[in-house]
């Protein structure tokens, strides 16, 4: 049985999980194999391989609900607290409502890369490090020959650093 409040239940049993003198990992089953195996001994990266093919790859759905639980079903928002059903705009060039009151988007919000590096990392790329005032985006510039050109006035190097090859354990 799961308890309140967990979300899934670990990868591995931490107190079956041991580490040997000689540095390699050991995992005791909860049940011996038929073969009589009751003990498995890793490397450590043979081990960390085995616990990385565990992880399921990125935005892929772990849980799926079905029946009137399901994101399209007609009841759902009879059963599921805090649905409520989208709200249609009903503003139009007659309507009594106040022009200046924006409604509320029914889109996501969508945090700017600013919001996330502050949410994130305590950041805030957007204070001016001498004058501690805000800072606002006058342009964005893409085209390549100006950027370039930009780059060049402020002796600044052009061209991205070389790949580097990938490091291998020692």
């Amino acid at each position: 049985m799961i308890p309140a409040g967990a979300g899934s239940l670990p990868a591995v049993a931490t107190e079956r999980l041991s580490l040997l003198p000689d540095g390699r990992v050991s995992y005791r089953l909860r049940r011996a194999w038929n073969d009589g195996t009751h003990t498995l001994v890793f490397q450590p990266l043979e081990f960390i391989e085995k616990l990385a093919a565990l992880v399921p790859p990125p935005r892929a759905h772990l849980l799926s609900y079905h029946g009137v639980f399901g994101p399209n079903a007609a009841w759902r928002s009879e059963i599921v607290p805090g649905q409520t059903s989208p709200r249609k705009s009903s503003r139009s060039c007659c309507s009594d409502a106040d022009p200046d009151v924006e409604e509320e988007s029914e889109q996501p919000h969508r945090y700017t890369m600013a919001e996330l590096l502050q949410r994130v990392f305590k950041i805030d790329i957007l204070e001016c490090p001498q004058c501690h005032g805000r800072r606002r985006m006058i342009s964005m510039i893409t085209d390549p020959p100006v950027i370039r050109a930009i780059l060049d006035c402020l002796h600044l190097p052009t061209d991205p650093p070389p790949i580097q090859p990938a490091r291998w354990p020692p």
